[in-house]
C-alpha cells in the first residue's frame, strides 16, 4: 500500500492532506475514495489498449494517429458515417470521454457475451455512475466521441512468436450510433438502442479481456493519461516475476502523446502515475532517474472476482 493510503488510514483525510502538502492534496481525496469504496464492480478492456492508446487531445481532422508501444503499435484512421442521409467525416477519437465510451462498450459486450451493446439509457446511467453526467458540454462531448469511435478504423501491429510482423485491421463498431437523434436531453434517445461491435474486434476482446476496477476508473474518469497508466499497470504488474525497469524513453513513446521531449513529458507522467497508484493500492512501482521500476504486485481485481466478468 502506498504512502498516501497509509497516511489516510493512520491520520484521516484532512490530516493526511496537511502532511502530504497542498500540491499533492488531491491524491489524498482519490486514495481516500478508493479506501472507502467497497464496490467490486468490474470493467473490461482489450489487452491491446493496455500497451498503446488513443491521443489525449484532439488532432487535426483527417490525420491518422500512430502510437508505437513496446510490443504493440496502434494506427487509428478517421472515417465517415452517414448523417442525415449524407456521409460526414469524423476525426480520430481522443481524450477521457472516448476512453470511457470504449470501456463501456467492451465491458457490456464481455458481460453479456454478445457483440450487441445496449446504449441509450444504459450508457447514460453508466457515464453518470462514472461521475460523467451526460448534460450540457459533456453531452456534446460524448456524442462527438461516440461518432468518432463509430467512424474510425483501427490497426494493431505486433510481432508474433517467430518475430514476424503481424497486424489486425478492423473498425470497432460495425453498426449503429444514431447521429440523427435530436441531441437534446429528454427529447429522444442519446443514441440508437443498441450498437454492434465488429466481429473481429469482439472476438479479440473475448480472447484477451483485461479486468479492471470500476471504482478505480470512476475516481480518475476525467484524466486520460491516468486511465492509460492505470490500465497498463493492471495488465503488467501481476504477471511479473521480477523487478522490471522501464526507461523514460520507452514511457514517452507509449504515453507521451503531445509531448515533444522527454523532459517535458516527465512531470505530466509523474502526476498520472501518482493518480494511477492512488486507485491501485497494491501496485508496487518505484520512480528512478532512468525511468520507473515495476515490481510484481497483486492484481487490482481479486482473482476470485475475475470470473464474474461474464456473469451478468
Amino acid at each position: 500500500m502506498s504512502d498516501v493510503h497509509q497516511l489516510v488510514r493512520l491520520h484521516g483525510r484532512d490530516e493526511a492532506k496537511r502532511l502530504i502538502g497542498a500540491d499533492r492534496a488531491g491524491l489524498v481525496d482519490v486514495a481516500a475514495r478508493m479506501l472507502e469504496d467497497t464496490s467490486t464492480d468490474l470493467a473490461v478492456t482489450y489487452s491491446g489498449f493496455c500497451l498503446t492508446a488513443l491521443p489525449h487531445r484532439k488532432i487535426p481532422d483527417g490525420e491518422n494517429w500512430l502510437r508505437e508501444g513496446p510490443r504493440v503499435s496502434l494506427l487509428v484512421e478517421p472515417g465517415q458515417i452517414p448523417v442525415g442521409g449524407k456521409l460526414k467525416p469524423f476525426g480520430v477519437p481522443y481524450g477521457s470521454r472516448a476512453r470511457m465510451i470504449l470501456l463501456y462498450l467492451q465491458t457490456r459486450a464481455v458481460q453479456t457475451d454478445s457483440p450487441e451493446v445496449e446504449l441509450g439509457r444504459s450508457l447514460h446511467d453508466w457515464l453518470a455512475r462514472m461521475d460523467l453526467p451526460v448534460g450540457g458540454k459533456t453531452y456534446a462531448d460524448v456524442r462527438d466521441q461516440a461518432s468518432r469511435i463509430s467512424a474510425c478504423r483501427l490497426t494493431f501491429f505486433w510481432q508474433d512468436e517467430r518475430g514476424a510482423d503481424a497486424f489486425q485491421k478492423d473498425s470497432i463498431v460495425r453498426s449503429g450510433i444514431n447521429l440523427s437523434a435530436t441531441g437534446i436531453p429528454g427529447q429522444g434517445s442519446l443514441f440508437d438502442e443498441r450498437v454492434e461491435l465488429s466481429p473481429t474486434f469482439f472476438a479479440e476482446l473475448k480472447r484477451h479481456p483485461v479486468p479492471i476496477s470500476e471504482p478505480a476508473v470512476r475516481a480518475i474518469s476525467g484524466k486520460s493519461m491516468a486511465l492509460d497508466v492505470y490500465i497498463w499497470l493492471a495488465y503488467r504488474l501481476h504477471v511479473l516475476n521480477h523487478p522490471t525497469p522501464i526507461t523514460w524513453a520507452a514511457l514517452h513513446a507509449q504515453f507521451g502523446a503531445g509531448y515533444k521531449h522527454v523532459f517535458q513529458f516527465k512531470p505530466g507522467f509523474r502526476q498520472a502515475l501518482d493518480l494511477a497508484l492512488a486507485v491501485y493500492p497494491d501496485a508496487q512501482v518505484d520512480v528512478a532517474d532512468q525511468g520507473v521500476i515495476l515490481h510484481p504486485s497483486r492484481p487490482p481485481i481479486p482473482e476470485r472476482e475475475i470470473g464474474r466478468i461474464t456473469a451478468r
